[in-house]
């Protein structure tokens, strides 16, 4: 018989929540901290809680900051874990480039006496959910958890896995300081729209931007292709907006398009990854068999 192991994801993973029970996952979520001292956790899935967070974000005058995990909170989350009975815990995080959650994730381990393995996803949001897709299929298979981590790891390395988006306000993600602000990536430029990847160091990336929604999305695709996704492969989507399903739907179709798709997942981006792309961002996670 397999061993009993969790995976478990943080927030940022932005995880179409109908698979939570399917591939046994778990969220551990990261904190929003508005200006006048509140502090909410990113622990909802739920789309009409995130549309009242959109709003006021909208309407904030002063952005929030986001925080990652503390050691104590990883620390309990593993504790319950191993008081539920199981024997072994994967833990796969936001790129370390971005936040600390890896490291707090990796020191809480060391606190514990069940075993667990945190894997450096290098990616965020979207990207984040097929490593767990992946990881629960090799452990179905019978994988020990330390030859999952090296696999998952392997296959990250590999570029299988991918994230492309576009944001239609630049300035959330400077403001959040999640990118730089590159010449030429002027974020009050009425309708504009600036595409983004993730690197193989884990950083997010601003590449190009466009007037036009057909124009972003065939920016989107050439990066994509770029990137190792070539045209015909097969895939699975992960399909994620904040506050803005009706390109997403269309993005979908022109992804059906251009491959092989296999499974397509929906999700809104949760509160911390809103905060940091902004009402109206639309893009897609991608996994390559």
């Amino acid at each position: 018989m397999p061993k009993k192991v969790k995976i478990l994801v943080d927030s940022t993973s932005d995880f179409p929540k109908e698979m939570l029970k399917e591939w046994d996952v778990d969220i551990v979520p990261l904190y929003v901290n508005w200006p006048d001292g509140s502090t909410e956790k990113d622990d909802t899935r739920e789309f009409e809680n995130l549309k009242k967070f959109y709003e006021k974000l909208k309407n904030a005058q002063e952005l929030p900051k986001s925080s990652q995990p503390s050691i104590e909170d990883w620390r309990m989350k593993y504790e319950e874990l191993k008081s539920q009975g199981y024997e072994g815990i994967l833990v796969i995080t936001i790129s370390s480039a971005m936040s600390g959650t890896f490291n707090s994730a990796t020191l809480a381990a060391q606190e514990v006496d069940i075993p667990v393995k945190v894997v450096d996803s290098k990616m965020a949001s979207t990207a984040i959910s097929p490593m767990a897709r992946y990881a629960r299929e090799l452990l179905n298979l019978g994988a020990e958890l330390d030859d999952v981590a090296q696999e998952l790891e392997k296959k990250i390395k590999a570029k299988g896995f991918g994230a492309f988006f576009y944001v239609q306000d630049f300035n959330f993600l400077v403001k959040g300081g999640r990118v730089s602000k590159f010449a030429g990536f002027v974020g009050s430029l009425l309708k504009i729209r600036v595409g983004i990847y993730i690197n193989e160091e884990g950083n997010m990336v601003p590449f190009t931007k466009a007037r036009g929604f057909k124009a972003i999305v065939d920016e989107l695709l050439k990066k994509a292709e770029a990137e190792g996704f070539t045209p015909g492969s097969t895939v699975d989507l992960y399909m994620v907006s904040c506050d803005n399903m009706e390109e997403l739907k269309e993005i979908e179709q022109i992804l059906k398009s251009v491959y092989k798709v296999k499974n397509v997942y929906y999700t809104p981006t949760g509160k911390v990854i809103s905060m940091h792309v902004g009402p109206g961002q639309a893009g897609f996670g991608i996994e390559k068999y």
